[in-house]
């Protein structure tokens, strides 16, 4: 990176510019032959559902996707135009969606093509809605599926990731920044209970030290804008990564960028949600760690051993910016092992 008086920084040579939002348009989202063919103003209207009411980025790609798969059928079984659609028509595709897919994903799928449809009707291109009357699979949750790391397993992956690289001249190692950064990453989501996505987003100005506290200014999901301190591990990590790769210098970049493949330096781009996927894997196949976890696998460790720990539900739920406990009992795995101990009664 380069500094503002255009000294080139040793831990990378490409300036960081301004962060712009990305660019959204027509283009970039298929339409369906049946919205096309009712003309521009409906094409319009159909990307207008999945850019401006659909706020969320994952989201938005999970209803499309929903959409398009749902229209593809509709093709398949002859259904070529808009208005034939009837509530039989979507309560077969959710019957044949549910005999090969978890019900979450049909939940999933049966909002996202009531949601389409009801935007639809609002702009006069389909008379009513014919997923109104369509009921979904029941679907009650008492535990999440993410797969919960110890705090033994968590602090040996934060602790075998390597922080330096050697010298190619022979000299004292150097920093390396993907370490820095994993580590910083990590422990960002099992201390504040962060999303992936929120994590991500982050810029470095959003890190911001008080009163000799550290905290987070995190957007999470549903645009809540959820400000945290940062436990002190955490805050060491985070000290550290940023002193060591100098993006302290540079407010409006990436808090955790892409690693050039060339240089092994920061990039210009953020981390992606898959890139990060990989990394996770990466480190854990590395530290030894056979259980499959994924990035979601850090908040749900983080929530746990906080309630090991003597926390409150009703706290760990403001502080994962839930909106109902019931959604943070998901996370909780405190019952686990007893339960397992009951099952080992069992002598046979």
């Amino acid at each position: 990176m380069t500094d503002r008086k255009g000294q080139t920084d040793p831990m990378d040579d490409k300036p960081v510019p301004h962060p712009s939002l990305p660019a959204l348009s027509a283009m970039a989202l298929p339409v369906p032959s049946q919205i096309s063919k009712k003309g521009d103003a409906a094409t319009e209207r159909f990307v207008e559902f999945f850019i401006a009411v659909i706020r969320n980025q994952n989201t938005r790609k999970a209803y499309h996707r929903a959409a398009m798969q749902f229209f593809v059928w509709c093709e398949m079984v002859t259904i070529e135009e808009l208005d034939h659609l009837r509530p039989l028509h979507v309560a077969t595709y959710i019957e044949a969606l549910g005999q090969r897919q978890e019900r979450a994903t049909v939940k999933l799928h049966l909002a996202a093509i009531r949601r389409l449809l009801d935007w639809l009707v609002s702009g006069g291109y389909l008379t009513i809605n014919p997923a109104t009357s369509v009921k979904g699979p029941p679907l009650s949750m008492m535990r999440g599926k993410t797969n919960v790391l110890s705090a033994a397993e968590v602090r040996h992956l934060l602790d075998s990731i390597p922080l330096v690289r050697p010298n190619k001249n022979g000299g004292d190692d150097d920093p390396d920044p993907a370490g820095l950064r994993d580590r910083a990453l990590i422990a960002l989501m099992t201390f504040t209970f962060a999303r992936i996505g929120a994590a991500l987003a982050l810029n470095v100005e959003d890190v911001e030290r008080r009163n000799h506290q550290l905290w987070i200014r995190l957007l999470e999901k549903g645009g809540k804008a959820h400000v945290v301190p940062c436990h002190h591990t955490l805050d060491a990590y985070l000290t550290d990564y940023l002193r060591e790769t100098r993006l302290e210098r540079y407010p409006q970049s990436p808090l955790f960028p892409s690693i050039d493949r060339t240089s092994k330096a920061l990039s210009l781009r953020p981390l992606t949600d898959g890139n990060a996927r990989s990394m996770i894997n990466r480190r854990a196949k590395a530290a030894g760690i056979t259980a499959r976890i994924c990035n979601h696998s850090f908040r749900a460790s983080g929530i746990t051993n906080y309630l090991e720990n003597g926390g409150v539900l009703e706290k760990a739920a403001t502080m994962a910016a839930h909106a109902s406990t019931r959604t943070t009992q998901l996370y909780d795995r405190r019952n686990d092992q007893p339960t397992l101990d009951e099952f080992e009664r069992i002598r046979i």
